[in-house]
C-alpha cells in the first residue's frame, strides 16, 4: 500500500477505501510495474479509463441540475473546462496526489511527478478507483469537496455570463428594470466579501456574494435564475 496515502484520505476528505489495492493500482505507473516484476502489479491505465467516464457523468449532472435554464451549448463549454488535463491537473496537485505516484526511476528523473498530463491521468485513475469502491455517490461527495467549489471561486467566469442569461429571460415579454445594488461589504481590504442583490421593476429576486462586486452580481443573478426556474 501507498504509505500515507490512505490516512491523508480520510483526514482530508473523509474518505477510508474498503478495498486499499484499488489506491495502489491507480497510482502506480507502467515505469515502477517494469521495475518490479516479481510483484505482479496492476498499473494506473485502466482505471483511468473508468474514472474519465465516470467524471464526464458526475460533472454533466451537475451542471444540467445547477444550471437549469443554460442552453446546451454553453452547459457543453463549461463541462469541457472543468473535464478537461489542465483542470484535472489542478485538482490533482490541490489534493497532492502527485506525492504518492509510484514512478520508476527514469521517469522520477525526468520529474514526470509534475508533468501536468500524468496529474490529469492520475486523478482520472483515483475518480475510478473511488467509483469501484464506494459507487457514484462517494464520487459526488468528493468531487463536491474539490471540483464543484471552483465554480463559485471564479475559476470558470469566463464561460458564464448569469447577468446576460437573466436580463435575456426577464425581457422576453417587453422591457424590465434590472439594477443590481450592494448591500454590504465585509472583511479586510485584501479579502472583501461583496453581498448584492438584483431587481426587477423594483422588486428582488436574487442575492448573492463574492470577493468581488462582478463575481457577487453574478452570483446574485443566478439565485434568480434559480428562482425563476423553479416556479
Amino acid at each position: 500500500m501507498i504509505i500515507g496515502l490512505t490516512e491523508k484520505l480520510k483526514n482530508d476528505f473523509g474518505i477510508t477505501f474498503k478495498h486499499p489495492a484499488l489506491l495502489d493500482e491507480a497510482f502506480t505507473h507502467a515505469s515502477y510495474v517494469n521495475e518490479h516484476p516479481r510483484k505482479k502489479l496492476k498499473y494506473y491505465e485502466r482505471i483511468e479509463f473508468l474514472g474519465d467516464a465516470v467524471m464526464q457523468l458526475c460533472v454533466s449532472e451537475y451542471l444540467y441540475k445547477r444550471y437549469p435554464s443554460m442552453p446546451e451549448g454553453k452547459l457543453s463549454r463549461l463541462r469541457a473546462a472543468m473535464v478537461c488535463e489542465d483542470s484535472f491537473s489542478k485538482f490533482a496537485k490541490e489534493c497532492n496526489f502527485d506525492e504518492y505516484i509510484r514512478l520508476g526511476k527514469g521517469e522520477e528523473k525526468a520529474n514526470a511527478r509534475q508533468r501536468p498530463s500524468l496529474l490529469c491521468d492520475i486523478f482520472e485513475s483515483f475518480i475510478g478507483a473511488l467509483y469501484q469502491d464506494q459507487g457514484k455517490k462517494g464520487v459526488d461527495q468528493f468531487i463536491g469537496q474539490v471540483v464543484f467549489p471552483k465554480l463559485d471561486m471564479g475559476w470558470f467566469d469566463h464561460l458564464l455570463d448569469h447577468k446576460t442569461e437573466l436580463q435575456e429571460l426577464l425581457q422576453k415579454s417587453g422591457e424590465v428594470a434590472i439594477s443590481y445594488t450592494e448591500v454590504t461589504d465585509e472583511g479586510p481590504e485584501h479579502d472583501k466579501q461583496y453581498t448584492m442583490t438584483v431587481s426587477a421593476n423594483g422588486t428582488v429576486l436574487g442575492t448573492g456574494q463574492g470577493h468581488s462586486k462582478k463575481a457577487a452580481e453574478q452570483n446574485a443573478a443566478n439565485a434568480a435564475l434559480k428562482k425563476l426556474n423553479a416556479k
